[in-house]
């Protein structure tokens, strides 16, 4: 099951349009939340995910840290492979709770990988 945290209605919607363009009518849930409340209705619904991948709008730089410190205090993203996508002149951080970053990726933008 993949499911997409998104607070903008909009956005929602390109979502639900592009996965439905793709031919992909199931096994996904599109949560129409701000993020923490979606990362803790996901907790209370005992989700745990493989990888989550974050990308809030590059001028929310504060998002970053509030997210990373949100998913290492939760269950959700204990086992999980975390990956923020950030400007490459932003470095977000290297650790957050038990969220330590393994890895950093920087071709044009940057991806940060974490793990607990």
């Amino acid at each position: 099951m993949v499911y997409f945290v998104e607070s903008s209605k909009r956005a929602a919607d390109v979502i639900r349009v592009n996965l439905t363009s793709l031919g992909i009518t199931e096994s996904f849930e599109i949560l129409q939340n701000e993020t923490l409340r979606g990362i803790a209705d996901l907790e209370r619904r005992a989700i745990a995910a493989d990888f989550i991948f974050l990308d809030p709008p590059y001028a929310m730089r504060e998002a970053y840290a509030r997210t990373l410190d949100a998913l290492a205090n939760s269950g959700i993203g204990r086992t999980a492979v975390v990956i923020a996508e950030h400007e490459k002149r932003f470095d977000p951080g290297d650790t957050f709770g038990e969220l330590r970053r393994t890895r950093k990726v920087s071709q044009g933008d940057a991806l940060s990988f974490y793990r607990s």
